[in-house]
């Protein structure tokens, strides 16, 4: 059997000479519900459409939120038909009477009207993570997105539609601490209740938290393709294709989107003082379309690796890497992990000293220090690839000549050097330099 969490009533109420007649509705259950979650406050807007049976005059509408999260002070109920004939005047809560709310309604109109109930929870959260499948060369990637929602708030929401607020919220009051209180403004005698005013002809009462929350979102649902600023906030909206029923304490995985076909660099790295003696591989590709990405940014998460293993559709496993928020038009390069089918051995073949200099005592003041290195690198598997090497020297005052039929460098920085080199499949390649670098009174001579 089907549990509910809550409970919603309708109550006509008919006056009567000291005593009222009470008949209670079931209210339907709900046409649609919507779901926003904010990642970063555990907080989320849920947006639920019924139909209510009311009759002309006086409504009475129970709301019960017992064994939920959801926060009793962010309640609100609109009219989505007759809202010039539907008062809905105010929300009161029972004194010594736990997780119940009361709305009266003036109605002009009989029988059924649709209404939009709107609250926040706390509870529900969402991770996006990835799938990215290389073709056997390695140089496009098929990209498949995924979110998995899960479902701590206490309530199920069926064939729910799942919106999902990147970005920072900045909000006074938790909303689990607001959902936990024994009663929505505290215990009856304990502090002044902030007074219910009544709302416009056809609106509900939307305290000051929950009207700058609604405009917050309005403001991202305006311009949905784009990053939108709201005071100390920024957020990007992102809306799951269909719906899911996501029942309270499951998680539910949901497709946010597939690319075929997404170009990327492959570039194998090493450097000793980071990395070790072990080669670390790395994959690349911008979020714009000529990478067939660009139309949104893409949440940060956890992208695993594969290659297509032949036409049996086997796959091979990669690697794997986190990454955080890529805006549009940005680069990505994700650290998939040491590798053993690429090796690189540098080996010191001599170290010499030179061009010493002394002092009036006749102390050495100055010298050279020449060491020359080869540098062996080893492609062992069937693709082509880049290699990147980069060589530190412990001083900032060096030069370096190279021998043999490779060895173009760059400088990264004052102590840096790069060597990139493209391999064949099963291939070697060789290739020395010279680092001469100057110490003591030898700096001189090289700034010189």
């Amino acid at each position: 059997m089907k549990r509910r969490i809550f409970s919603l009533f309708i109550i006509a109420m008919i006056a009567r000479a000291g005593q009222a007649k009470v008949d209670l509705v079931t209210l339907p259950t709900r046409d649609t519900v919507q779901l926003t979650i904010y990642n970063s406050a555990d907080m989320t807007l849920v947006r639920e459409s019924r139909a209510l049976t009311l009759k002309g005059g006086q409504n009475k509408l129970q709301f019960s939120w017992a064994n939920t999260l959801i926060d009793p002070t962010s309640l609100e109920m609109l009219p989505k038909a007759n809202a010039d004939k539907i008062d809905i005047a105010d929300l009161t809560y029972p004194p010594r009477v736990q997780n119940l709310g009361l709305w009266n309604i003036e109605s002009g109109v009989s029988g059924k009207v649709p209404v939009e109930i709107s609250y926040l929870t706390s509870g529900l959260s969402w991770r996006a993570f990835y799938m990215g499948t290389l073709t056997e060369n390695e140089e496009t990637m098929r990209l498949q997105g995924y979110v998995r929602v899960t479902n701590n708030s206490g309530e199920d929401y069926e064939n729910a539609q799942t919106r999902l607020i990147v970005g920072k919220v900045h909000i006074l009051d938790e909303i689990a601490e607001l959902a936990r209180r024994q009663y929505p403004y505290g215990r009856p005698g304990e502090g002044i209740a902030p007074p219910i005013m009544p709302a416009p002809r056809g609106r509900g009462v939307m305290d000051d938290k929950r009207r700058s929350f609604a405009l917050a979102e309005e403001s991202v649902m305006r311009s949905p393709k784009e990053i939108t600023k709201e005071g100390l906030s920024e957020y990007f909206l992102y809306t799951i294709e269909g719906k899911e029923t996501i029942p309270t304490g499951w998680s539910k995985r949901l497709l946010s989107f597939e690319v075929d076909e997404v170009p990327v660099v492959n570039l194998y790295k090493y450097e000793e003082e980071r990395y070790g003696a072990s080669v670390v591989r790395f994959l690349s590709f911008k979020n714009d379309k000529e990478h067939e990405l660009g139309e949104t940014p893409i949440p940060g998460g956890m992208l695993k690796v594969y290659r297509n293993a032949g036409d049996e559709g086997h796959l091979s496993y990669t690697g794997q890497s986190s990454f955080k928020y890529i805006p549009v038009d940005e680069d990505v390069e994700l650290n998939l992990g040491a590798v053993a089918d690429i090796v690189v051995k540098p080996k010191l073949m001599d170290f010499e000293t030179d061009n010493y200099e002394f002092d009036r005592r006749g102390d050495v003041s100055g010298w050279d220090e020449i060491r020359t290195f080869n540098i062996e690198v080893k492609n062992t598997r069937d693709i082509s690839l880049k290699v990147e090497i980069k060589r530190n020297f412990n001083t900032s005052y060096w030069n370096l000549t190279r021998s043999g039929d490779f060895g173009e460098f760059e400088q990264v920085d004052m102590d840096t050097v790069k060597f990139t080199l493209e391999l064949k499949p099963r291939s070697v390649k060789k290739f020395e330099y010279v680092l001469r670098t100057f110490h003591g009174t030898r700096e001189d001579d090289w700034r010189r």
